[in-house]
């Protein structure tokens, strides 16, 4: 009987030291991991277009380097074509920005003044645009230094970015092979049960990246024809690249996508600002009740709290990088608790409450 305590003791003790160096070592891989993230998220959202490519009797690695050779070759044309009118909209937008902190900050104090509030104290201590907008650059600049943090600077994101895109090469190339491979390290039956639910991982996650960055294009474009109806051509291009940008973060995106153009509408005085807030007010229940369940909810069937979740953790953790890859994990992850877990449990219940009746 002791013998037997002290053996168990011994097997937890090294369960213990295995799991802290497991810890210990994904620690120190980190970096590695992330990049590792990033590439199955690139990998999943190509994987239809290549698997498309292969029933036209393209192999699969063709196929990987006509689908990436495409996309880059959009993004440069898209560069070429807006990229100087939006670099030279920003540069203007910034050199402008004071003045509009400035007439925000009187616009401010007059609504204040109206609604009763006449103490200027206290007007200056709830209405301190530079303070807010400081706090607003340094957070932002600690997202920034959290993500380049994971890749040791900018220099260092883009060689993480390129690792990643060769990765995920490899990956949609040799899916069959590298599935086998890791599903062979598991026992029966638990190899073909896995190895099962790989392609519908692998759509719900690359259905919620294909989804976002369609939905965001689309808004994009709808927001920079907009406001420049309202009067804010000068700025509408990048206004508009930023809403979409933004709106690639769900839930936190579309609102700080809204701010800059507040900002700038404010400064135009009328009912201009009133007017832009009824348009983000119109897309964002746009996009709320019907892109998003249309593109985005019908591929991901994530409950939207839990979207919420992991969008706040993975910005604490990961940074703004956390912000777009974590949610199409949960995504993923969502498919193996419902096929591993939640199906096969209310199939045991079913059976268990059939077997109730016939008895």
């Amino acid at each position: 009987m002791i013998e037997k305590r002290k053996s168990i003791t011994i097997v937890e003790l090294l369960l213990i030291v295995a799991i802290v160096s497991v810890i210990v070592l994904m620690w120190q891989l980190r970096n590695l991991l992330v990049t590792l993230m990033i590439a199955v998220v690139l990998a999943a959202a190509i994987a239809p277009t290549v698997t498309w490519a292969e029933k036209l009797r393209i192999p699969r690695w063709l196929g990987v380097i006509v689908v990436y050779i495409g996309l880059i070759a959009g993004l440069i044309g898209a560069g070429l074509i807006i990229g100087p009118s939006v670099s030279e909209q920003i540069q203007r937008l910034s050199r402008k920005l004071p003045i509009y902190l400035e007439d925000l900050r009187i616009v401010s104090e007059n609504l204040a003044l109206r609604m009763g509030i006449t103490q200027v104290e206290t007007i200056e201590q709830f209405l301190d645009i530079q303070s807010i907008i400081k706090w607003a650059l340094r957070s932002s600049q600690q997202l920034l230094l959290r993500s380049f943090g994971l890749t040791r600077g900018i220099l260092g994101g883009v060689i993480n970015l390129i690792l990643a895109l060769v990765i995920s090469g490899y990956m949609v190339a040799g899916s069959k092979n590298l599935v086998q491979g890791l599903t062979q390290l598991f026992p029966q039956p638990w190899d073909k049960r896995l190895a099962a639910q790989v392609l519908p991982i692998s759509r719900r996650m690359g259905g919620y990246v294909q989804g976002r960055v369609l939905v965001s294009a689309i808004l994009g474009v709808v927001i920079t024809l907009s406001l420049s109806i309202l009067g804010l051509s000068e700025f509408a291009l990048a206004l508009g690249v930023i809403a979409g940008f933004t709106n690639l973060i769900p839930f936190i995106g579309p609102v700080l996508g809204a701010i800059p153009a507040l900002i700038v509408a404010i400064s135009q005085g009328g009912f201009t600002v009133l007017w832009v807030l009824l348009l983000f007010v119109i897309i964002q229940n746009i996009e709320t009740y019907v892109l998003d369940p249309l593109l985005v909810g019908s591929s991901v069937r994530v409950h939207p709290l839990y979207q919420l979740l992991a969008v706040l953790g993975g910005t604490q953790v990961l940074g703004i990088i956390g912000a777009v890859i974590v949610p199409p994990w949960v995504a993923g992850v969502a498919v193996l608790i419902e096929n591993l877990y939640l199906r096969p449990k209310m199939l045991a219940q079913h059976k268990s409450s059939i077997a109730e009746t016939n008895n």
